[in-house]
């Protein structure tokens, strides 16, 4: 029967009368549109909304008909608790006193726009009693009495959630009274933590006891989807999925909705994914398997990250080469890259002409969110062997010389003197060899070092005198001859360690002296 029947626009639009439906608290309100007729064949939309506590209209969601499309419309509790199916009854989760109101839908055709109201009402199923236990106080007098407290609060007997049966027993023999108590008590949800407590009074003492926890069942409200893991997820790694109800006993079977397949776990709350790949990535969920509306869903981000480098491992090049490096890269996310050479941090390698100093062990680092990856190469640049160096200089407080000869080259090249030496002294460290030896000359000599390996060899020479002197601690004059006449030239000369000097410049060898001795001068 209509109630009213105006024109908007050239439709006409109906409100029939208000139907009524019913739900059980905690599970799910289905209300029907027009009491679940067929839709006119001119459908447009299908529209549902219902009516606020301030008696204004809270928009819940839209379908249309051409393209079977739906819109969650509410921005409130209703916008993950509504659905819609195909004949057009709205769906509602978790039913719960608030969802007692008026909710309507509003069919609108080419010619017509009807609204049909349903009121909701929702209903809890009766609570039973439960035992929560017996208080006994015996031989007492006068009579003892007994109450009962919740949380600390004293409870009252009300016949129906509150049962109290008190009982008194007198001993004929010797007056003395035993008074019991037992409460019955119609626990919900929110009973599962409360603290039940008897407690006796009398004259002389009063003693409280607190009872076990009441064991409370109620159906399950919500559903949780927990990823068991520590840290990011790496491609690769084994991932737990975990589905949790509210609900006393806990639900002890789900369904697990891994990537389009429904796989139902019996006697247990867990699936494991095994050597989770990149691809695996995105949503999972979770629900009842008596009850797959009741649902929960997680996303899941695989980390990942491949590193390409070329060349790795062990690269032997020549001097003078040069060496293309490439690195690639591919990662979850932004990864960082850095360089080492021997441990130590430089820029992204260019070898366009290779020297001895470019050799040694590369390792490059890929990193993200405490992932890393490591590839390397380990740089040998051989050449034929070059003296970079070769000097002398006398020993402090000795009379022999050190040779030094220093040179580059890979392999380690092998040194050869002209000279017999003793004390050889050798290193080679990142191509680069050092050769020492000690010599004393008896007469002035041109000495030969020479450096050798597969590829090549080198060769460089240095004078070293002999440094024989004879000691003389006192001033002398020495006449030197001229083509005309005599010139007197006087030196001042100490010896120190067998050579002839004045200050620090070596004036004399023995070579030297021989001459002045052949000419006869006098000293």
């Amino acid at each position: 029967m209509y109630l009213m029947i105006v024109t908007v626009c050239h439709l006409f639009v109906a409100v029939w009368a208000t139907e009524g439906v019913t739900a059980l608290y905690g599970e799910i309100i289905v209300v029907p549109c027009n009491s679940g007729a067929t839709a006119p064949e001119d459908l447009m939309f299908v529209k549902w909304k219902y009516e606020k506590d301030d008696s204004t209209a809270g928009d819940l969601l839209i379908k249309q008909a051409r393209n079977d499309q739906t819109t969650v419309q509410a921005t409130d509790d209703y916008a993950e608790r509504v659905s819609i199916d195909d004949n057009f009854s709205l769906h509602i989760t978790k039913a719960s006193l608030k969802d007692q109101k008026t909710f309507t839908c509003m069919v609108v055709s080419g010619s017509n726009l009807t609204e049909y109201p349903v009121s909701v009402a929702v209903y809890s199923k009766l609570r039973q009693n439960t035992t929560v236990g017996t208080c006994v106080a015996t031989d007492a007098n006068p009579t003892a009495t007994i109450t009962w407290k919740k949380n600390g609060k004293l409870l009252v007997a009300d016949g129906k959630a509150v049962v109290i049966t008190p009982s008194l027993k007198l001993d004929p023999a010797t007056g003395l009274s035993t008074t019991s108590s037992t409460l019955q008590y119609a626990a919900s949800k929110e009973d599962a933590v409360a603290v039940f407590a008897c407690v006796s009074t009398h004259v002389l003492s009063n003693q409280e006891t607190k009872m076990e926890p009441v064991p409370v069942h109620y159906p399950s409200e919500k559903v949780s989807l927990q990823i068991m893991s520590k840290g990011p997820i790496v491609e690769g790694d084994n991932v737990t999925l975990k589905c949790h109800a509210d609900g006393n006993p806990p639900p002890s079977s789900f369904y697990f909705h891994i990537k389009g397949q429904k796989m139902l776990v019996e006697n247990s709350d867990t699936y494991t994914l095994a050597a989770i790949s990149r691809e695996a990535g995105g949503e999972y969920k979770c629900s009842l398997a008596d009850n797959e509306k009741m649902e929960a869903s997680q996303s899941i981000v695989v980390n990942y990250m491949d590193l390409s480098l070329t060349p790795t491992g062990k690269v032997v090049k020549a001097v003078g080469d040069t060496l293309t490096v490439t690195m690639e890269k591919s990662a979850s996310g932004d990864a960082q890259v850095s360089w080492t050479k021997n441990g130590k941090v430089l820029k992204e390698p260019v070898f366009s002409r290779l020297t001895f100093a470019d050799a040694g062990l590369y390792v490059c680092e890929l990193s993200m969110n405490g992932l890393t990856r490591h590839q390397s190469f380990e740089l040998v640049v051989e050449g034929k062997p070059v003296i970079t160096s070769l000097t002398k200089h006398r020993a402090d407080d000795a009379n022999y010389k050190v040779l030094t000869c220093e040179a580059e080259g890979v392999p380690e090249p092998n040194f050869q003197w002209s000279v017999n030496s003793t004390d050889e002294k050798s290193s080679y460290t990142n191509g680069k060899a050092t050769h020492k030896i000690s010599v004393i000359p008896k007469e002035n000599l041109t000495v030969t070092c020479s450096v050798s390996n597969k590829l090549g060899e080198d060769i460089m020479t240095i004078n070293v005198s002999s440094g024989k002197f004879t000691r003389v601690d006192s001033l002398v004059t020495v006449i030197l001859p001229v083509q005309r006449g005599f010139t007197s030239l006087q030196f001042c000369i100490q010896h120190r360690q067998g050579s002839w000097k004045t200050g620090e410049k070596e004036v004399g060898t023995s070579e030297e002296s021989k001459k002045l001795e052949e000419n006869n001068h006098t000293v």
